[in-house]
């Protein structure tokens, strides 16, 4: 799964958390990331438990470091 943008069916009700154990469901060599991801839905922070709505945009953000 090498893509930077990806359109996921899902059913109604479906969190942030629901979501990614889809992907890791379909591409397991994704899960070792899971534990230190920030989420985003349409642009803004959210928890994981963020219940999704159809035409989200969802982002799963890596940790950064810099100085």
């Amino acid at each position: 799964m090498d893509k930077e943008e990806l359109e996921v069916e899902l059913p109604s009700g479906t969190t942030v958390t629901g979501l990614w154990e889809r992907l890791v469901s379909d591409e397991s060599r994704l899960e070792p990331f899971g534990a230190a991801l920030q989420f985003a839905v349409n642009h803004d922070f959210v928890g994981k438990e963020t219940e999704l709505q159809p035409d989200d945009e969802v982002a799963f953000l890596p940790p950064v470091s810099g100085g």
